[in-house]
């Protein structure tokens, strides 16, 4: 009688060779159509489920987010009860010379005129390649000629020797435009785009990726039209980033005036870091690189 040891391996060859004859007895019975079509179904029910994973977690980010606005907006009220807009002097414009007005007004119907001719239609072929994503906020492209005029003066005060072309090229969102995506599909959305607007004949001029930041989410570019040398905007966001931005523009606006006391700035960081703090970040969204 062999030793119990012996008697198993051959307990477990005896198995194992069943388990051979078992498996060679399963012969594959499909034709190769019936395989890839099995197959297709497969990764269709995996793509599924992915998908409605994907749309679940959003909808639970949305919730929270929404809970969010609700609070920041109350914020916002308590901060305009203690400084009220109205209490703020209007901006000084008594030195404005006529003359750069002129020049100013007449490169912002240049820039309307490039803008309706050139750029939209090539942005809005951009658009018309992805069904998932859309541009947003496409009202307000064109930045408000009274807004330019400021910064261009701004410029020339802070720069003494620029030129009113010089400071006019230094606005650089004069045209700017807005894609939002869907979380999920956000990041191959993004890195798709920037390849679209390369294909247009757009020039990337700079890139900053801000998912990181704590007053800010989402993504800004500068391209530069090659004709004409025009620069303009492209933000790129999603739902609740771009939400978040139009919740804190304003403050972002008075921090930029450098008006505010120090008190009045701390509780403008804190607004804005609360917002962004609540903005979820896209799979993938961190690792786009800055440009430069």
């Amino acid at each position: 009688m062999p030793p119990d040891g012996h008697a198993d391996r051959q307990d477990d060859q005896g198995a194992t060779g069943q388990s051979a004859r078992s498996r060679r007895a399963e012969a594959e019975t499909r034709n190769r159509q019936e395989c890839y079509d099995d197959l297709r179904v497969a990764v269709s029910a995996d793509e599924s489920a992915s998908a409605q994973q994907a749309a679940t977690e959003e909808q639970e980010a949305s919730g929270k987010w929404n809970e969010c606005v609700t609070e920041s907006r109350w914020m916002w009220s308590e901060y305009q009860r203690k400084w009220p807009p109205e209490d703020r002097p209007p901006a000084d414009r008594s030195d404005d010379d006529p003359e750069i007005t002129a020049q100013v007004e007449a490169a912002c119907d240049r820039i309307a005129d490039l803008e309706r001719d050139k750029i939209t239609p090539a942005m809005r072929t951009i658009e018309s390649q992805d069904p998932n994503r859309h541009l947003i906020g496409f009202d307000d492209r064109l930045k408000d000629p009274d807004r330019i005029k400021e910064k261009v003066f701004s410029k020339m005060k802070e720069f003494v020797d620029f030129s009113p072309d010089d400071a006019i090229s230094n606005v650089k969102d004069a045209i700017r435009y807005t894609l939002q995506y869907q979380e999920s599909r956000y990041t191959q959305g993004v890195w798709a785009d920037i390849g679209r607007m390369k294909e247009q004949g757009f020039e990337l001029h700079q890139l900053w990726n801000a998912w990181s930041d704590e007053q800010y989410k989402g993504i800004n570019s500068q391209w530069v039209e090659p004709d004409t040398g025009q620069r303009f905007e492209v933000q790129f966001h999603t739902c609740i980033s771009y939400e978040a931005k139009q919740l804190t523009h304003t403050s972002y606006e008075r921090l930029r005036t450098h008006q505010a006391d120090k008190f009045e700035q701390m509780v403008l960081e804190a607004f804005q870091k609360k917002v962004s703090g609540e903005v979820p970040v896209p799979p993938g969204a961190t690792d786009i690189p800055d440009y430069p």
